[in-house]
C-alpha cells in the first residue's frame, strides 16, 4: 500500500495534518492504534469539558436563589460520566466524517516506523502489514507521566482516563500535581462532594501561571473547600487497606499521612516515542522528545513529528497548528503549496484551564518581562468592577496586562473568572499584529461584555483607568 503521505497518530495534530495535506492533493492514510481524534477527543480536552459543565450546572442550581430562582437538583454521577463519554464518542464520530469527506484512508493498529517511507502496521488479530509514504508525519501524543513512588494501578492510584470514567463517587481524593489535569479535576471532583486535597511540589499551584493568578486560583479554591498543600510531595502511598494513605513531606520537613479513597496522579505527560522505529530509523531525540526544525522535521528527512511527542506546550491547538505547518512544508518542496508555511511563534501560544475559575494566559509573565530586561507597564482589572460579570454573577478574578513602557508592546496577559479562555484570543491576535497598548485602547470594545476588561486593563496600565 503506497501513500504520498503517512501520519501516525490521529489526535489534534494527526487529523489536521492528515486534512490538509489532502487538501494540498496528496494521496493520504493515517493509522490509529486506538481511536480516531486521539487522547483529545476521547480521553482529554473534549471529554474533560464536559465533565466540568456538569459541574458548573450543579453549581448553578446550588446557587440559584441568588439568581432569584428557586431550584433544586442532585448530581448523578453515572449520568454526568455517561453524557461526557456521548460527547467524546460524537466528536470522534465526526473525525471519521472528515477522513471520508477528505478520502483519506484509515489504517487501524499499531503502527511502528521500519525505514525511511516504510510503516509496519500491526492489527488487533496480530496480523501485520507494510505501509509506505514518501513522507511520514509522527503525531502519537503523550501520557500520564508516572513517578516512580507513585506507581499507577488504574484503581486506587489513577490516572487521567481512569478519573474520567470511575464507576461510582469516591467521597475523597488525593490530587498529587496542579497543572491543568490537577486543578480541572479537583474542581469537578469538589464540586460534586468528593472531599479533594491538592498536593504541589512547588512553591505555588498552578506554577506555569502568572503569580498573581497562582495566588487567586489558591484563595478561590481555599473558599471551595479545596485543601491546597503546596512545597509538599507525596514520598509513598499504602494501598493495603480499604483506601489509601498517602505520606506527604512539607516543606520543613515534617511529613503528614493523608487518607482518602484514591489517588490521581497529574504530575504531567510523557512523549510516546518508544516502540515506534525511531532508533532504527536514526530520528535524534532530546529529554524524550522528538527534534525538529522549524518546519517540523526531524533529523531524518522526510520524517515530520508534532505535538506532544516534540518540544514546548503539549496543547492540543499548537499540535493542530503544528500538523498544517508541517503538511504545508511537504506541499512546498513538492510543488504543491506557493511558499513555505510560517513557523510557529511558539511564544504567542495560549494556555487555558479550565477549572472555575477558568485561567488563560500567553507570553510573558510579570516576573519572565522584568527578567527579560523590559521596563513593564502592568494593569489589573477586577471582574468586580464589570458591570457584565455582576450581571452574570462571576465577579472573582481579574485581567492582568503587560505592556513594554518605551514602545507599547503588548508583552503577555494573564486571565482569572468566568469565561476568560474565550477573552485571550483577542491578545492572541493583537499581539500577532504586534499591538501597542494605545491601539486596544482606542479599539471600542462592546458595553456590557467581560472583554471590556482586556481594554479596562490596558487603561490601569497607561493611568487612564474610568471604571476603578
Amino acid at each position: 500500500m503506497a501513500y504520498d503521505v503517512l501520519v501516525l497518530g490521529s489526535g489534534p495534530g494527526g487529523y489536521p495534518a492528515a486534512i490538509r495535506a489532502s487538501q494540498l492533493g496528496f494521496k493520504v492514510a493515517i493509522i490509529e492504534k486506538e481511536s480516531l481524534g486521539g487522547v483529545c477527543l476521547n480521553w482529554g480536552c473534549i471529554p474533560t469539558k464536559a465533565l466540568l459543565k456538569s459541574a458548573q450546572v450543579n453549581e448553578f442550581l446550588k446557587h440559584s436563589t441568588s439568581y432569584g430562582i428557586n431550584a433544586t437538583g442532585e448530581a448523578d454521577f453515572g449520568a454526568v460520566i455517561k453524557r461526557s463519554r456521548g460527547v467524546a464518542d460524537k466528536m470522534s464520530k465526526g473525525v471519521q466524517f472528515l477522513m471520508r469527506k477528505n478520502k483519506i484512508d484509515v489504517i487501524m493498529g499499531y503502527g511502528k516506523i521500519k525505514a525511511k517511507g516504510q510503516i509496519e502496521v500491526t492489527g488487533a488479530d496480530g496480523k501485520t502489514q507494510l505501509v509506505e509514504g514518501k513522507y511520514i508525519v509522527i503525531a502519537t501524543g503523550g501520557r500520564s507521566r508516572e513517578l516512580p513512588n507513585l506507581k499507577q494501578d488504574g484503581k486506587k492510584v489513577i490516572g487521567y482516563r481512569e478519573a474520567m470514567v470511575l464507576p461510582t463517587q469516591p467521597k475523597s481524593m488525593i490530587i498529587v500535581g496542579s497543572g491543568a489535569i490537577g486543578v480541572e479535576f479537583g474542581y469537578f471532583y469538589n464540586s460534586l462532594g468528593t472531599k479533594v486535597t491538592i498536593v504541589e511540589f512547588l512553591p505555588r499551584i498552578v506554577p506555569v501561571e502568572d503569580e498573581d493568578i497562582s495566588k487567586e486560583l489558591e484563595k478561590q479554591f481555599k473558599k471551595q473547600g479545596i485543601d491546597v498543600l503546596t512545597n509538599a510531595s507525596v514520598e509513598s502511598v499504602d494501598t493495603t487497606g480499604a483506601g489509601v494513605k498517602a505520606l506527604v513531606k512539607k516543606q520543613d520537613g515534617s511529613t503528614v499521612t493523608i487518607e482518602a479513597d484514591i489517588v490521581l496522579s497529574a504530575v504531567g505527560v510523557v512523549a510516546n516515542i518508544e516502540n515506534i522505529g525511531l532508533e532504527q530509523t536514526g530520528i535524534k531525540t532530546d529529554r524524550g522528545r522528538i527534534v525538529t526544525d522549524k518546519y517540523l522535521q526531524t533529523s531524518v528527512p522526510g520524517i515530520y513529528a508534532i505535538g506532544d511527542c516534540t518540544p514546548n506546550a503539549a496543547l492540543a491547538h499548537k499540535a493542530t497548528k503544528e500538523g498544517i505547518v508541517a503538511a504545508e512544508a511537504i506541499g512546498y518542496l513538492e510543488k504543491k503549496y506557493a511558499h513555505q508555511p510560517e513557523p510557529l511563534d511558539y511564544g504567542n501560544i495560549p494556555g487555558c484551564t479550565y477549572c472555575t475559575p477558568e485561567i488563560s494566559s500567553v507570553g510573558y509573565t510579570e516576573k519572565a518581562a522584568k527578567e527579560a530586561g523590559f521596563d513593564i507597564k502592568v494593569g489589573k482589572f477586577p471582574f468586580i468592577a464589570s458591570g457584565k460579570a455582576s450581571a452574570v454573577g462571576a465577579t472573582d478574578g481579574f485581567v492582568k496586562i503587560i505592556y513594554d513602557a518605551k514602545y507599547g508592546e503588548l508583552l503577555g496577559a494573564h486571565m482569572i473568572g468566568y469565561n476568560v479562555t474565550e477573552l485571550i484570543a483577542e491578545v492572541v491576535v493583537a499581539r500577532k499584529l504586534e499591538t501597542t497598548g494605545h491601539e486596544i485602547l482606542n479599539a471600542v470594545h462592546p458595553h456590557p461584555t467581560m472583554s471590556e476588561a482586556v481594554k479596562e486593563a490596558t487603561a490601569v496600565a497607561y493611568g487612564e483607568a474610568i471604571d476603578i
